[in-house]
């Protein structure tokens, strides 16, 4: 058996099949959980009026990473944060729920335009 390490945090099926889950760097510590922020971005994504989201865990006196919704709205589109947490609580465990919601006119990326998490937790920490 051979191992690497890529920084990927992936689940192993009973046949054998591996599906990379997140990158262990994005994974949301929250109220004694372990949040992968993709899964959350996965179940916002599905939302009509969203054209971009990225999903970071904020530093938070209670939680320790409060999770975090950044969101590109489409044009012409609107969403309030309730809609997006009432979304949420529909389609995810209580404890992935976003306890906030940002809307953005753009997320941080780099010129190949990959999304810059880091630059993200930044702007809003």
């Amino acid at each position: 058996s051979r191992s690497f390490h890529s920084g990927d945090l992936a689940v192993q099926d009973e046949e054998g099949y591996i599906t990379v889950v997140d990158r262990k760097k994005d994974m949301i510590k929250t109220g004694g959980e372990n949040v992968a922020s993709r899964e959350v971005e996965e179940v916002i994504f599905r939302l009509p009026a969203v054209s971009e989201v990225a999903v970071i865990g904020l530093p938070d006196a209670y939680w320790v990473e409060a999770v975090t919704a950044v969101i590109v709205l489409r044009d012409g589109k609107t969403a309030t944060e309730q809609d997006v947490i009432t979304f949420c609580k529909e389609n995810m465990a209580h404890f992935k729920v976003p306890k906030r919601v940002v809307f953005t006119e753009s997320l941080p990326k780099n010129p190949s335009g990959k999304l810059l998490k880091r630059e993200l937790r930044r702007r809003y920490e």
